[in-house]
């Protein structure tokens, strides 16, 4: 903090309009919550498990489930207390991790999506020598180059907004502390935090958007010249699930961060926001567990061998 800071703790407005339905939607935010990690966490636990889940890909959605859930359990627990105690402050410190946690996994999920794209290029596009190209330490690699660039991109870029001068207002109309009305909120120059958001976002968003479409036009390619309908079919089933979730998240994210003025829609920001940390981790794990086969035989093993032991 530098010396012209004076606020302590800020206040999470949530969602006044609302705030009379505090206990229902405290139910349904928890019921929602809790669902998604019971399902996201199911996913982890298959894949570690499981002798059928041993590919690239599932090794892939593993991660991105774990990160999923660290996504809600960063923000949601907030969003409950504010529906169900009003407890609307936070403090400033506690502010910042919440808002460099949240972009963190949001950011490296984003470069994680762009992994699995062109996991799954590789998987139609060479089937012979995707087991070589695509082993263990290659998927490592790529996890640990996703994390080493995100981490770097989003320590700058949080430090950044940090340094800025919080002398005044302490409402932010947000239900979690995300760095656009943390930004708004300061007394002093914002121009260049401003700048930086936007091209942070810009670089990462735009470049998984890059490599996923790259890999995708190589793969409708490949699709199109498989001689049966078919063969097809299956090729197609295998990147539905991923193509799904590429669509909720990119769509929200977009939505919320790929502005040039982020002082801008700061509302229409917060009901984006919602549906980006409820919902898609809510329905991350339906849509990769019932248009999955494998998923779905490891799941019963899984349960056969509960009951077993049981």
């Amino acid at each position: 903090m530098r010396n012209g800071t004076t606020v302590q703790e800020f206040i999470l407005e949530g969602f006044p309009a609302v705030q009379h339905l505090g206990r229902l939607l405290f139910s349904l935010n928890l019921l929602a919550n809790l669902t998604s990690i019971t399902g996201n966490v199911v996913i982890v636990s298959i894949v570690c498990t499981s002798a059928h889940l041993k590919s690239p890909m599932y090794f892939f959605l593993g991660v991105f489930s774990f990160g999923e859930s660290c996504f809600t359990s960063a923000v949601i627990p907030k969003l409950l207390a504010i529906f169900l105690l009003g407890k609307q402050t936070i403090s400033f410190v506690a502010c910042f991790i919440q808002a460099f946690v949240t972009l963190f996994i949001g950011a490296f999920g984003s470069l994680l999506m762009a992994v699995m794209s062109v996991d799954r290029c590789v998987a139609i596009c060479k089937p012979l020598h995707y087991p070589t190209i695509m082993d263990l330490r290659t998927c490592v690699l790529l996890i640990m180059a996703s994390l080493a660039v995100t981490f770097t991109l989003i320590t700058w870029l949080v430090v950044k907004v940090s340094q800025l001068s919080f002398c005044g207002p302490r409402l932010i109309p947000h239900f979690f502390c995300d760095l656009s009305p943390l930004i708004h909120l300061s007394c002093s120059d914002t121009r260049s935090a401003e700048a930086l958001t936007f091209a942070v976002a810009l670089i990462i968003l735009l470049s998984s958007l890059i490599i996923t479409t790259i890999a995708y036009s190589n793969i409708v390619v490949i699709i199109v010249r498989l001689p049966s309908a078919k063969e097809r079919q299956k090729a197609f089933s295998t990147c539905s699930s991923h193509l799904m979730v590429l669509s909720l998240m990119y769509g929200s994210c977009v939505f919320i961060y790929v502005k040039p003025r982020q002082t801008s829609r700061l509302e229409s920001n917060r009901e984006a926001a919602l549906v980006n940390t409820v919902f898609t981790p809510l329905l991350n794990p339906v849509i990769y567990t019932l248009r999955n086969k494998q998923v779905h035989q490891a799941l019963r093993e899984t349960l056969c061998r509960k009951k077993l032991s049981g």
